[in-house]
């Protein structure tokens, strides 16, 4: 079969930007990229993060969509148009919105274009902790146990938590709404034209890992369990769905409305979306058994095992276990950290406020150039501090951080948990308190590396991909010294949007399956960690301090 002339194009919304890539189908080779910031997040609209509110509006969705598809279109030149074959798409999540009967999100109608209920909860939001305590002691009521693919316990994180928060709170959304989608659902539905909500097709991935659909269940939990848990969710399952799909499905193809936009023929084809994570997974070029950890402003963790292997095998605490959430016909696990890259990113704007605050309200300099004096500290303050954090000689009785600032994910997710610092002292300085929470982030891999196998699922080694893992040697070297593993880094950069496009392949019928897309689009790995096995001893006990402080805070601190 030649591919050398057909072309695919994934979409990755991440939580920042949406971007689409054009990838030659035969190489894996990119020919495009196209990176769209959202416009209302950038400003901050319809977020409160002192009350873990996180929402983004559907329109910069679309906004974004249009924008990215259109400018790699152009950068490929004009030839390349006729010769895309399929479109797939990869989102965060959980991350749903409230839809009307035809599949619209309400904040894209007038009444509801201001009001955050009526927008996407974004993965980060926090907002359904109570909601998620509920689920957690309801479910353990039942004799069947209905969290048991989801690692038993239920996450303010995902679907169901969200939907009932924002139930309970917004009359207005909750008499308009009709149905409750992921967004990972809505844009293929979106560019097919969909105009039915019963019509949306689920993905396995997103119904799976984060709403309690489960083959063994005969799809969601019984309308008995939610009504039970509160009368406002009575009737919302026949409103859902019952079935699901694997993302070398096609969802149909792309739309006249859409085609005409975008400048693309009808007969592009469209797949069933899934999480980035899951989909950057397959673009890493995942193997079985190994922990393919997608290291963004979070961290999403994917490991595949044959599903004989899994038989009889239910890990506790993770996200989740899915027969074909990654690669059908394979079990897909899901685990994380809540916060990674957002933890540096905090240390950072923490370090930025006199710069921020005081270098642009000087009468030294003229404006523009205290604003590129600030740009400039700005991009420094990171790699500067891991130049001299790993100057630091290594003491075992350096501070020692936890890195729950946003709760933690895994093992055993509990959002209510926050970050600590502990061994403090005059002589801590921000070098030093950037070697604890690298550290931290480290050890948080671990402690969801030794979840694993302690269940029975061995780790082989680990695959690094996103922007951490190419951006940070200095991270990247101590992770494999704590965890005394090997990490490849993929080469690829933008590697959740290759894994869409190797789906778009598969479901262009370029490949039979992902596996073999995978294999003829992937671009193999740049850069490898080796382990330091001197180092084994002492990152032994410093992970042994940071097991004990998180412990102490568990127990002994509570929050609202």
């Amino acid at each position: 079969m030649n591919s050398l002339n057909e072309f695919v194009i994934g979409v990755d919304y991440g939580t920042d930007s949406v971007r689409s890539v054009i990838v030659n189908a035969g190489t894996g080779k990119e020919v495009a990229t196209s990176v769209y910031y959202y416009r209302r997040w950038q400003q901050g609209l319809y977020c409160n993060p002192a009350e873990n509110q996180f929402r983004q509006h559907p329109q910069d969705y679309v906004d974004g969509l249009e924008t990215t598809i259109k400018d790699c279109l152009k950068k490929a030149g004009v030839d390349i148009a006729a010769q895309i074959k399929a479109i797939s798409v990869d989102t965060t999540g959980s991350t749903p919105v409230a839809v009307n009967a035809q599949g619209i999100p309400l904040a894209l109608l007038p009444e509801f274009a201001e009001e955050p209920n009526a927008m996407f909860v974004l993965w980060k939001d926090h907002t359904s902790i109570k909601e998620a305590a509920e689920i957690n002691a309801h479910a353990a009521k039942y004799d069947t146990n209905y969290l048991q693919y989801v690692g038993g316990i239920y996450s303010t994180e995902w679907f169901w938590a969200k939907l009932l928060h924002v139930l309970r709170v917004d009359e207005k959304v909750r008499t308009a709404m009709h149905s409750w989608v992921e967004h990972c659902d809505w844009i293929p539905f979106l560019l097919t034209g969909g105009t039915d909500a019963k019509n949306i097709m689920r993905g396995r991935c997103s119904a799976g890992h984060k709403a309690l659909w489960a083959a063994e269940f005969g799809g969601l939990p019984p309308n008995d369990f939610f009504a039970a848990l509160d009368p406002l969710l009575d009737g919302i399952t026949d409103k859902l769905y019952k079935d699901t799909y694997t993302s070398d499905v096609s969802a149909g193809t792309l739309s006249a409305e859409w085609a005409g936009r975008l400048g693309l023929s009808t007969d592009v084809k469209i797949g069933v979306g899934a999480f980035d994570a899951h989909m950057g997974a397959v673009g890493g070029q995942i193997e079985p058994y190994y922990l393919s950890k997608v290291m963004g402003t979070s961290t999403c963790d994917i490991l595949v095992a044959p599903n004989a292997d899994m038989q009889g095998k239910l890990v506790a605490g993770i996200c989740g276990q899915v027969d074909g959430s990654v690669i059908p016909g394979m079990a897909g696990l899901e685990a994380g950290q809540s916060a990674f890259g957002d933890t540096y990113a905090w240390f950072r704007k923490l370090l930025e406020w006199p710069s921020q605050s005081l270098l642009l309200q000087t009468q030294l300099v003229d404006a523009e150039t205290a604003q590129k004096l600030v740009d400039e500290i700005s991009g420094k303050i990171i790699p500067e501090l891991s130049k001299q954090a790993a100057a630091l000689p290594l003491n075992d009785n350096a501070e020692v951080a936890v890195d729950w600032f946003n709760g933690r994910r895994t093992p055993d997710a509990n959002q209510l948990l926050k970050g600590s610092i502990s061994g403090l002292n005059l002589g801590s300085d921000a070098p030093r308190l950037f070697r604890a929470l690298a550290e931290a982030t480290c050890f948080g891999a671990k402690a969801i590396v030794e979840r694993f196998e302690s269940e029975g699922v061995p780790v082989k080694g680990l695959i690094g991909i996103g922007g951490v893992a190419k951006k940070s040697p200095y991270i990247m070297q101590m992770m494999a010294d704590v965890l005394q593993m090997p990490i490849r880094i993929h080469q690829f950069e933008h590697t959740c949007a290759l894994g869409a496009a190797m789906f778009a392949a598969t479901v262009a019928g370029i490949y039979p399956d992902v596996q073999q897309a995978m294999e003829a689009m992937g671009g193999g790995f740049d850069v490898e960690y080796t382990p330091n096995a001197g180092l084994a001893g002492f990152y032994s006990n410093r992970y042994q301090k940071y097991l004990s402080q998180g412990q102490y805070f568990e127990q002994n601190t509570t929050s609202h």
